[in-house]
């Protein structure tokens, strides 16, 4: 648990300890790319804490209150400015940390998170901690500034609690990048044995916080309450721009985390058709920023929540095998989450789309091979056909995550834009050119299914080959699938 720290005069931050990782770890990313030796950061700055007395803080805490307005200033220590401002103490506070800073000016992702939360909960205190003169730095004395501003925000949310009667248990705190971790200093800094009541990390960030100790990042002891969506761990060069490890109670996973869909460099022109020469910036931070949207995107969208499921890990989730809710496995990413704290951190994964709304529907199949040539593995393609009682889908690719072998059941992944209902019959068609045959007679899926918005369960089905006149599968055939009759597990539900 992290040490509590008082809001002290004569506290400073610390370099060249547990906040900095050895220099050969990041040296080839920051010394080249942020052009600084690391001599320098280690004497750049040395901060001397503001008393509970003193009026100005660096961090400017702007009220949000209209979309033409840059948000109404509350200065620490001025309780006329909270009459001013309008701030109703009966309300709880969201407040808005945003990340390093590359331009010095606030992206436009703060102030559309900050409308949409203001225009979805309206009996919200919604608030922008804007830290811009310490985020508009190299990258590693910002990283230095997160523990002072996380200060900051410390002793803020304390002088709301002394001045107004403002419980720290109504406060969330949604950081992204940087801005987690200054969240997360700001929860441990918080004197008292009582917490925040939640912290919302977006993609934190990695380089100098990757493999660091619970206290020199954001972690679960934090607050009463820790999530975190990880969008971009790609590593390059050793480091990536998002923390890969987990660093909450609930730590999720899109597309497995590394890398998300329409981030990919190719769509460089698209970003720029969109937003003119500043596309290429966009398609920079794409995946970083993802964060950011998939958390916009559960406020938007209260009828397209993306589930998300606890598993080990990526591979097995591509085969489809950690589809359950069976107790508490599955958890909605976002801001309707299920709050539950956790003795240890768990992962959650799920799939996306590659734009708003992000949700799609998950269903595991099983299939049972037997390759008629025993000695020999073999890696077919496939795509797959679904009618359903309210859609039909055609022609979806199949990804096996391992080669086939003969006489074994496989499990994969497919997932949907649309709620295709109840599946009715399945359409399996062989696109490779190998030299074998397939046979089978039966498949089974299994989908993630909900009676209600927040009553997630399975549904298990096995389905029967239509013909029993010829079950082999030959290069470029179709075989369809129906449900089984009198099948013992025809249809099966578990629910939480």
């Amino acid at each position: 648990m992290k040490a509590r720290t008082h809001w002290t005069r004569n506290h400073r931050l610390r370099c060249g300890t547990s906040l900095f990782v050895p220099a050969f770890q990041v040296s080839s990313l920051l010394k080249h790319s942020l052009a600084i030796p690391w001599s320098a950061v280690c004497h750049h700055h040395s901060f001397m804490l503001p008393s509970k007395e003193q009026q100005n803080l660096r961090t400017k805490f702007r009220l949000y209150t209209d979309p033409a307005e840059e948000g109404c200033l509350i200065a620490f220590n001025q309780i006329e400015t909270l009459d001013r401002c309008n701030f109703n103490s009966s309300l709880p506070l969201v407040m808005i940390v945003h990340g390093w800073s590359v331009d010095g000016m606030l992206e436009n992702w703060v102030w559309k998170m900050a409308a949409t939360l203001k225009s979805k909960h309206k009996e919200t205190n919604v608030m922008i901690a804007d830290w811009l003169s310490f985020a508009h730095q190299h990258y590693p004395i910002a990283v230095q500034n997160t523990r002072y501003i996380g200060q900051e925000i410390a002793g803020f949310l304390e002088w709301l609690e002394d001045s107004i009667q403002f419980s720290r248990s109504d406060v969330h705190l949604i950081g992204y990048s940087l801005g987690a971790h200054v969240s997360g200093f700001a929860g441990s800094y918080i004197s008292g044995t009582n917490k925040i009541g939640r912290i919302t990390g977006l993609d934190p960030a990695g380089p100098l916080f990757e493999g660091m100790s619970p206290t020199d990042r954001l972690s679960p002891d934090d607050a009463n309450f820790v999530d975190a969506i990880h969008t971009f761990t790609k590593q390059h060069m050793g480091l990536s721009v998002g923390i890969e490890q987990p660093v909450a109670h609930f730590d999720f996973y899109p597309n497995g985390g590394t890398f998300q869909p329409g981030c990919h460099i190719m769509h460089v022109y698209n970003h720029i058709a969109q937003y003119g020469i500043t596309g290429i910036t966009q398609t920079v931070k794409c995946a970083h920023e993802r964060s950011v949207h998939l958390f916009i995107d559960s406020l938007l969208h209260d009828d397209k929540q993306s589930m998300a499921y606890w598993c080990n890990d990526i591979h097995k989730f591509d085969k489809g095998m950690c589809l359950s809710c069976r107790k508490n496995r599955c958890n909605t990413l976002g801001y309707h989450i299920r709050k539950e704290r956790l003795q240890k951190s768990r992962r959650l994964f799920l799939k996306t789309r590659a734009n708003m709304p992000f949700k799609v529907y998950h269903y595991q199949f099983k299939i049972h091979f037997i390759n008629e040539i025993q000695e020999k593995q073999v890696e077919p393609t496939f795509t797959v056909s679904l009618t359903g009682t309210k859609e039909d889908v055609e022609n979806l690719p199949i990804t096996l995550v391992e080669g086939i072998t003969g006489n074994k059941t496989y499990s994969f992944l497919i997932t949907l834009d649309i709620d295709i209902g109840e599946l009715m019959m399945i359409k399996f068609k062989w696109e490779g050119t190998a030299v074998w045959e397939n046979l089978w007679d039966k498949v089974q899926t299994i989908i993630p299914w909900s009676k209600g918005t927040y009553r997630p369960g399975l549904i298990v089905m096995t389905f029967c080959s239509q013909s029993i006149d010829n079950v082999h599968l030959h290069p470029s055939q179709e075989k369809t699938f129906v449900r089984c009759e009198n099948h013992p597990r025809r249809l099966k539900r578990k629910f939480r």
